[in-house]
């Protein structure tokens, strides 16, 4: 065998080694990512329930507020609440409108009538859709591995999609499933956009003014769409709310934030692969919704592509010009 095959093995051998030590030093950030991932995954049945007890446009409005207040309350302290630069508008309005706004309303339209489980799923093939904008919009390479991936996701929405497994007749569902794959492509416009940004806050800092961006935004369409907001008034819904301001958001937003500085992209990246499956397990165990073949062929497709398209990614990060 070539020199260069030998030089391959023995980074990959490396890179494992490197993951391992990284790892093992810190627990705590190991034991955050997991908790993040579960709070993600349970987070879905959770939306689906809320969304019995308030309007879904002001569902998104009143969980961005309490993002903002939760956000507040854990930058303040440490006096990190600070207006944000003028170079980082751009991203603020970006992340603000698109990722934390649109997504949220599109979402939680969508889970009136599409099971949580499969919601997850659908949501999370953002990943499959940044590869080929990123290749079209901003000239980085598509590898081969990256299209494998791409191949594997497209070939899990077609089980998805199946006529055996899906209800082509239904409009209601039809719209429902549209609207979460546009909402992966929204998500996948916002990545897209702040790739190559220039940070001058840190995206911790950032994150209140881009809740608050999106919650006028979605509280200003909620008003003209749907009026005065009716919450229930239920003790349900207020854990609900609860949950997901203070622990889906706000805390989940500081807790990637610093997985992503402790643990190696790629470990953090594939692990978030888990919230989709998560999304699927915890609907079944919380409100009873059946864990199809279909549902879960399509989930196993999707996760490969995803994670062949991170490591494609990685690999073409850390391998050096030559």
């Amino acid at each position: 065998m070539s020199a260069e095959h030998y030089r391959t093995k023995a980074t990959d051998v490396s890179e494992c080694a490197q993951l391992s030590r990284e790892i093992f030093v810190n627990p705590r950030a190991v034991i955050l990512l997991a908790l993040l991932v579960v709070i993600w995954g349970a987070n879905w049945p959770i939306m689906k329930i809320g969304l019995g007890h308030v309007q879904p446009l002001w569902f998104a409005a009143i969980r961005l507020g309490l993002g903002v207040l939760a956000m507040v309350a854990i930058l303040l302290p440490g006096g990190r609440l600070r207006l944000p630069p003028r170079e980082d508008w751009p991203v603020v309005a970006s992340i603000g409108i698109l990722n934390m706004g649109l997504f949220m309303i599109l979402t939680n339209i969508a889970l009136l009538v599409v099971p949580a489980g499969r919601s997850s799923i659908l949501a999370y093939t953002t990943p499959l859709w940044v590869a080929p904008g990123a290749a079209f919009f901003l000239g980085e390479r598509l590898t081969p591995g990256k299209l494998a991936g791409l191949g594997l996701g497209l070939a899990g929405l077609l089980v998805l999609f199946n006529p055996l497994g899906f209800d082509w007749s239904n409009a209601d569902a039809l719209l429902g499933n549209g609207l979460l794959l546009l909402a992966a492509l929204v998500w996948a416009a916002t990545i897209l956009h702040v790739r190559h940004h220039r940070w001058r806050a840190s995206p911790l800092e950032l994150a209140p003014w881009q809740m608050l961006v999106g919650c006028v935004m979605v509280s200003a369409l909620a008003a003209a769409v749907e009026g005065k907001p009716a919450p229930d008034g239920s003790f349900e819904l207020a854990w609900v709310m609860i949950y997901n301001g203070a622990l889906a958001t706000a805390f989940a937003f500081w807790a990637a934030v610093t997985v992503n500085r402790l643990l190696p992209a790629l470990t953090v990246s594939l692990s978030f692969l888990c919230v989709p499956a998560g999304g699927m397990v915890f609907s079944a165990l919380i409100l009873g919704e059946g864990v199809s073949l279909t549902n879960v062929a399509g989930l196993g497709l999707i996760v490969a592509g995803v994670a062949a398209v991170a490591v494609a990614g990685a690999r073409e990060s850390t391998t050096p010009p030559r």
